[in-house]
C-alpha cells in the first residue's frame, strides 16, 4: 500500500480525543502485525472513562535502531468547511489530501506505515520500534502510558534509540520546543433566583484571583527574565479562561472555574509563578490545581539523530518551535527529535489537508532512515 491508501483507512476512523480511538489502535496493530512486528497494546480509561489504547511495535533484534512515534487522536471537527464530504473521508482535490488528520498528524504514520511495506522483504540489523498513542492532544496520556508501562520503551531508553516524532515539520527537523502546564482554578457559591438574596456568586471571589492572573500575564509578556528569545512568539503564553457553567443570567452562579495553560520554556523556572498562583488561590478562598506539566523537548543540535536527519534532507539547521508533542513525555531518550511531512500551520483548520508532495517525500525519507539506521550497509 501506498501512504495515500495508507491515510485513506487512517482518516475513516473518527478518533477525536472524547471518544474511544480502540478502534483505529486495532487497525494500526493489524497493520503492524501484517508487516512482521511483534506488538504490545497498552489500554487505560482516561479521566471520562474513555477507553484508549496506545500500541508499541518492534521487528528486528539488537541494540540502538529507529523509533518512530505518531498519535492516532484528532482534535474535533465540528466545523468543517467541505460540504460536499464529511471530515472523516480522505478525498483527493488536485495536489492535496483533505480530511480530519491528514496533516496532524495521520499523513505522517501513513507515510512510516509505506516505508515499513518498501521494506518488508528486507531483513533488519538493528530494532525498528513504531509507537502509535493515544491522547496527545489532551494531555499526552498515550505517551505517558507507554513510558510507564512498555518493555519496548525501556528498551529504546536503555540503548538510546534514535527517535523521531512525525508531527507535521515540512520535513524540517525541530530539536527543540516548548514545554506546557495547566492550571484549574475553581471557585464555588451557591445557586439561586437572582431577585432573591438566598444566592452566593461564585464569580465574585474570581474577581480578585482574575487580577492576580492577569498580573502575571502581563508581566511575563513584558519581562525578559520571563521570556526566551530562541521562540517566536519568546514569552509563556500565559493564557487564562473562564466559565461559570450558568445556564441563565437570572440564577446566581454557585461556581466558577478558571484554566490557565502556559508553554513553559527551557532555561525558564516557573516555579515562583506557580507558587503566586497557589498564594492568590489561598487568599481568595478559589481552590487551584496545578493539573499537568511537561518540559520542553531539548535535544542538543550535536545529537547524532539531528546531525545524521539534517544530513539526509540537506537541510541547514534544525528548528525551536513553540508547539508541544508528545517528545515531552517521552523522557529518557536523548537521540530525540519532531519530524515529518505536512505543514503545521493546517493542523486543527476547518478544511484541514496535506500535499501529496509531502507524503511522497515522507515517505521516501522514513524509508532512508530505516535503511540508514536499521540496515546494515
Amino acid at each position: 500500500m501506498t501512504a495515500l491508501e495508507y491515510l485513506q483507512d487512517l482518516i475513516s476512523f473518527e478518533s477525536t480525543s472524547n471518544l474511544s480511538n480502540v478502534d483505529i489502535a486495532d487497525h494500526v496493530q493489524s497493520a503492524l502485525t501484517e508487516l512482521g512486528f511483534d506488538t504490545e497494546r497498552i489500554e487505560y480509561d482516561d479521566k471520562n472513562g474513555v477507553r484508549k489504547a496506545s500500541v508499541v511495535g518492534k521487528q528486528g533484534a539488537g541494540a540502538g535502531g529507529m523509533a518512530y512515534a505518531g498519535h492516532t487522536d484528532v482534535v474535533p471537527a465540528d466545523d468543517w468547511f467541505q460540504p460536499e464530504h464529511g471530515p472523516y473521508r480522505a478525498v483527493v482535490d488536485g495536489d492535496r489530501v483533505y480530511g480530519r488528520g491528514s496533516c496532524d498528524m495521520k499523513g505522517s504514520i501513513a507515510c512510516m506505515l509505506a516505508a515499513v511495506e518498501r521494506l518488508k522483504n528486507v531483513s533488519l540489523d538493528a530494532p525498528l520500534y513504531i509507537l502509535a498513542t493515544a491522547d496527545e492532544e489532551i494531555g499526552y496520556g498515550g505517551a505517558k502510558s507507554i513510558v510507564s508501562e512498555s518493555k519496548y520503551f525501556r528498551e529504546m531508553v536503555a540503548h538510546d534509540t534514535r527517535t523521531v516524532v512525525g508531527e507535521p515539520t515540512m520535513l524540517e527537523v525541530v530539536n527543540v520546543h516548548k514545554g506546557s502546564g495547566r492550571i484549574t482554578a475553581t471557585s464555588r457559591g451557591r445557586a439561586a433566583h437572582s431577585s432573591t438574596s438566598e444566592g452566593l456568586n461564585a464569580n465574585l471571589a474570581m474577581i480578585p484571583f482574575l487580577q492576580v492572573m492577569k498580573e502575571i500575564h502581563d508581566e511575563t509578556e513584558t519581562d525578559p527574565a520571563w521570556q526566551n528569545t530562541d521562540f517566536d512568539p519568546p514569552t509563556l503564553a500565559w493564557n487564562i479562561g473562564i466559565n461559570d457553567h450558568t445556564a441563565a443570567t437570572n440564577i446566581t452562579p454557585p461556581q466558577s472555574v478558571c484554566t490557565v495553560v502556559l508553554r513553559s520554556m527551557p532555561g525558564i523556572d516557573v516555579s515562583p509563578l506557580l507558587e503566586r498562583v497557589v498564594a492568590a488561590g489561598e487568599a481568595f478562598g478559589v481552590d487551584v490545581k496545578i493539573d499537568s506539566s511537561t518540559e520542553p523537548l531539548t535535544t542538543s543540535p550535536d545529537a547524532p539523530v539531528v546531525r545524521d536527519l539534517l544530513e539526509v534532507t540537506g537541510n541547514a539547521a534544525a528548528k525551536t518551535v513553540t508547539y508541544g508533542t508528545d517528545a515531552s513525555v517521552l523522557t529518557g531518550l536523548h537521540n530525540l527529535v519532531v519530524f515529518g511531512p505536512g505543514d503545521i500551520a493546517q493542523a486543527h483548520t476547518v478544511n484541514e489537508w496535506i500535499v501529496l508532495e509531502q507524503l511522497d517525500k515522507g515517505t521516501d525519507v522514513y524509508e532512508t532512515l530505516i535503511r540508514r539506521w536499521c540496515i546494515a550497509p
